[in-house]
């Protein structure tokens, strides 16, 4: 199984929002986060990359005004 760890913007420690992501479902700018255990985390915004084989996903957060 293939986990992802979530982050803000960048790949670093303090920008993590969320860990053990095995689901995303995108609707427009609203990126909705599954983990293993089901829980949802909803985000606003796009995504910036995702390295499936490392496990990363970067997103950015919705631009105030779009």
């Amino acid at each position: 199984m293939c986990l992802a760890t979530v982050y803000n913007q960048r790949m670093d420690n303090d920008r993590i929002l969320c860990r053990n992501i095995s689901k995303i479902e995108v609707d427009g700018d609203t990126i909705k986060l599954y983990d293993i255990m089901g829980n949802e985390t909803v985000f606003e915004g796009r995504i910036v990359s995702a390295q499936l084989d490392a496990g990363v996903l970067v997103l950015a957060e919705k631009e105030v005004g779009r």
